[in-house]
């Protein structure tokens, strides 16, 4: 497969079949429209027989194309593409097998391969139980929220298409990438030679054929990035593997977080996007507690709930499942909608939880749990706010009280302060610092915290300053203030130098 990917690859990099040469072509409206699975704008858009708009037909659209026009588009290589089971041809056309699309990066163009998207243009929408999904929302959350510092050894635990090890590439020195699914595999392994990425147990990126962490047994690593199949169901009928552990419930999810630090090197990282059942009897981030293992911090944010009603119809019509879309009938949809709905009453699930779960294993007998309601707009790419956030748990845990009131404190330059109250008058009911960047959060503080974070320049320590405000405002509470410092710091308000 080498050479023909090789061959591929400068068929499109001869072609320009880049994400902003798309764009160009079909504009916004069309790319509007094919985000709803329409794709005549893209096909009005693309009727001048250039390599590039015949690219963007067979792979992008979907469309048939004449042979001549492919052959032009692929010089001699669409004979070896159907042989290889990426393009298919009839005498006299020729039409995609798998998806293949540009992909744009911050450091680039990349193509991607994946199966073909079901349900375009109202056509079926159920799909085989080996299908491999392409870059899908979930994707890209999870490659946002990758922390990017350089490390040596990656996993990849799912790997689906490979786009995670894509962008693992990028600052790993060696990715593992690890699937179930055959397919999957073959498919990862096609996108790194596509993008000129040496495979092979001693190259950039491995393939390991194997179910969750078995093909890894034993094996430590920098940085583990998964989203697995974490749709929660009771793990009746067809199983689709991109999103069906198989596992009735949120188990699978609760085994990853388990396990992933086994498999951590020191100050090694996890990143998991995930689902997990709300039961009636028990908080979420008290339920989750309960998987987080001694010796890792972690951060958990939860950035959607989803009433069952919303989540069933979700994922019955992902599956093809629904009237809609061409496959069963209504009688057979409203028995699987009720038969999952009864299954979540008996289990007490009265709603499902969205979110990230990030963990690094610190050592430490007390680790710092941090698990949040965050339901706001936060900074894309977050990665590298939760490394810095990681980075200052780990600080705030080695600082004493007495060499915290020693450091020179230093606000965040991407603090702004609100302040609210009635119009004309002297003094502001609330004060709110508000940062920018990162989580994006906003801390209510009073006069003395206002005035601390003012003064927070470096020159002077956190001692010096809270005597002087303290001495200004009467106020000798040193310990309790400490803590608040200690909160900013925490959440990126200050630095300490």
């Amino acid at each position: 497969m080498t050479d023909l990917a090789a061959r591929l690859r400068d068929a499109l990099t001869e072609a320009d079949y880049t994400y902003d040469a798309v764009a160009d072509l079909i504009g916004t409206t069309a790319q509007a429209a094919l985000g709803r699975n329409e794709t005549l704008p893209g096909l009005r858009a693309t009727t001048g027989g250039s390599p590039l708009e015949t690219l963007t037909r067979i792979w992008l659209l979907q469309a048939t194309v004449p042979a001549d026009a492919a052959e032009a588009a692929l010089p001699g290589l669409v004979d070896d593409l159907c042989a290889a089971g990426i393009l298919e041809r009839s005498f006299s056309e020729v039409a995609a097998r798998v998806d293949l699309r540009p992909y744009g990066t911050d450091s680039g163009n990349l193509w991607v391969t994946s199966d073909l998207t079901p349900g375009l243009d109202g056509g079926p929408q159920k799909v085989g139980p080996d299908h491999v999904l392409g870059i899908s929302p979930a994707a890209t959350s999870l490659a946002e929220m990758t922390i990017r510092t350089p490390v040596t050894q990656a996993l990849d635990l799912g790997t689906g298409c490979g786009v995670q090890s894509l962008h693992l590439a990028e600052h790993v020195q060696h990715v593992v990438a690890t699937d179930v699914n055959k397919r999957a595999l073959w498919l990862t392994q096609l996108n790194a030679e596509l993008n000129s990425i040496s495979t092979g147990p001693t190259n950039r990126i491995e393939v390991r054929d194997g179910s969750f962490f078995e093909p890894v047994a034993g094996e430590l690593f920098d940085l583990i990035v998964t989203n697995p199949p974490f749709v929660i169901s009771p793990a009746t009928g067809e199983r689709l593997v991109y999103r069906d552990s198989g596992i009735p419930g949120d188990r699978v999810v609760e085994d990853i977080v388990r396990t992933i630090p086994k498999h951590l090197n020191p100050g090694g990282t996890g990143q998991v996007l995930a689902n997990w059942a709300i039961r009636r009897d028990q908080s979420w981030d008290e339920r989750l507690s309960g998987w987080l293992t001694e010796g890792c911090d972690a951060w958990v944010v939860q950035r959607e709930i989803l009433d069952l009603p919303s989540y069933v119809e979700l994922w019955l019509k992902d599956a093809g499942l629904h009237p809609s879309t061409g496959s069963g009938t209504t009688a057979d949809y409203h028995h699987r909608y009720d038969t999952w709905l009864s299954w979540f009453d008996e289990l007490g699930i009265e709603a499902v939880g969205f979110g990230w779960i990030s963990l690094r294993n610190s050592g430490s007998e007390a680790p710092d749990l941090r698990l949040e309601d965050w339901r706001w707009e936060v900074e894309q790419p977050l990665g590298p706010e939760i490394d810095r956030h990681f980075s200052r748990v780990a600080e705030l845990r080695d600082l004493t009280d007495d060499a915290l009131l020693a450091s020179r404190p230093v606000l965040a330059r991407d603090v702004v302060q609100e302040t609210f109250g009635p119009a004309g008058a002297e003094d502001p009911s609330q004060i709110v610092l508000r940062r920018q960047t990162g989580m994006r959060r906003a801390e209510q503080v009073d006069t003395v915290a206002a005035a601390f974070a003012g003064a927070a320049d470096g020159e002077l320590t956190v001692g010096q300053l809270l005597a002087a405000i303290g001495e200004l405002v009467g106020e000798v509470g040193v310990p309790e203030r400490l803590e608040q410092v200690r909160d900013l710091v925490r959440d990126g308000f200050l630095t300490l130098a």
